[in-house]
């Protein structure tokens, strides 16, 4: 499957427009296709750590810039959050659970099979990759 692809620069409504496009592409690559209960949960969890990243993009990387989805092997997903800061991502220590902000990357380190960043010339990916329920 090829790699779909959204350019964000400058876009409004950010957080949502990602998760919509997000799931366009689940469903162009077969993942919505009368799922099952558990093929959902992965689906909820995939949109999920899409809104987390973005969102870390918004608030600690001058907002993102593009966002792609792409297969990673034996029918897995990677989504990738590109951003203008060239600085990695740190998962912040633990704090009290109920205190908002803070959990993102926790959020996606549990549900993610993998997950990380990457140098790019104009910044970074921060991405995840799951596999299909």
């Amino acid at each position: 499957m090829p790699v779909d692809r959204l350019v964000l620069i400058d876009a409004t409504g950010v957080v949502g427009r990602c998760r919509d496009f997000v799931q366009a592409s689940l469903a162009a690559r077969g993942w919505l296709d009368d799922p099952g209960e558990e093929q959902l949960a992965v689906v909820e969890d995939v949109l999920l750590m899409t809104s987390e990243l973005v969102t870390n993009a918004c608030l600690h990387a001058g907002g993102p810039s593009e966002l792609a989805v792409s297969g990673s092997g034996h029918g897995g997903l990677r989504i990738e959050v590109l951003d203008p800061s060239p600085e990695p991502p740190t998962l912040r220590p633990l704090a009290v659970p109920a205190r908002p902000g803070g959990h993102g990357l926790r959020v996606v380190e549990r549900l993610a099979r993998n997950w990380g960043s990457e140098t790019r010339s104009e910044g970074k990916a921060v991405w995840f990759e799951i596999d299909r329920a």
